[in-house]
């Protein structure tokens, strides 16, 4: 990832031990989250015009489908109950996602997206898509190594799923072009800590590229 923080950030980064390159393992999957309309409908409360994020990460999604990559979107939605009350902390910190209701086209993923009946979807509650979800488990049980995430908010979200993944034991791997927040500031801050800290930030040319090397070595076991 090409720094906006100048040589001096990188080069203390660099001195601490940070940024090494993450395995890219042979059985990666794929994470999108909270692509949902709620995030990528700049009308919502929660939204933002995420148009490029959506189709960059909708090629991505078509290029694991031929290397057979395992696709994971997730949604958060409350209850009325939830939404209504006092029992989930993160909604007194951020109100506007009460709008987020089980039910509601908010939580709906993005009908732009590619979504096959192979798909999994998981719901959750707070930031990453592990904490308080079937996440880990599914992916331990198809045997997956590596995580791409996509979504949003980088900042949010998308950086607590890297953290929470990378902690888990997957290397990570994150498509910047497939990434997206509210704010201009908040997304290269996150970017530059994910890529320092817990997993690659690449360029989706180079994540297609992976995907279809994949896909191409599955072909050539196929016609043995």
């Amino acid at each position: 990832m090409t720094s906006r923080y100048g040589s001096s950030t990188d080069e203390t980064y660099a001195r601490a031990g940070f940024g090494a390159t993450v395995h890219r393992g042979a059985r990666p999957a794929i994470v999108v989250v909270d692509l949902t309309n709620g995030f990528t409908d700049p009308a919502a409360p929660t939204g933002a015009d995420l148009s490029d994020v959506v189709a960059a990460t909708s090629s991505l999604i078509a290029a694991g489908r031929a290397a057979d990559v395992p696709v994971v979107f997730t949604t958060i939605a409350y209850t009325d109950a939830e939404a209504d009350g006092d029992a989930v902390a993160w909604l007194t910190k951020a109100p506007g996602m009460r709008a987020l209701r089980e039910g509601s086209d908010a939580v709906a993923v993005d009908p732009r997206l590619p979504v096959d009946r192979r798909d999994h979807l998981i719901t959750k509650k707070g930031a990453s898509a592990f904490f308080g979800t079937t996440l880990a488990s599914l992916l331990a049980g198809l045997r997956v190594d590596t995580v791409l995430v996509c979504g949003a908010t980088t900042s949010g979200c998308v950086r607590a799923t890297a953290v929470d993944a990378v902690q888990s034991g997957f290397g990570v791997l994150v498509p910047r072009q497939c990434v997206g927040d509210r704010a201009q500031g908040p997304h290269e801050a996150n970017l530059f800590d994910i890529q320092a800290k817990y997993g690659d930030v690449i360029d989706v040319s180079d994540a297609l590229d992976y995907l279809s090397g994949l896909a191409a070595r599955e072909s050539a076991a196929v016609a043995r």
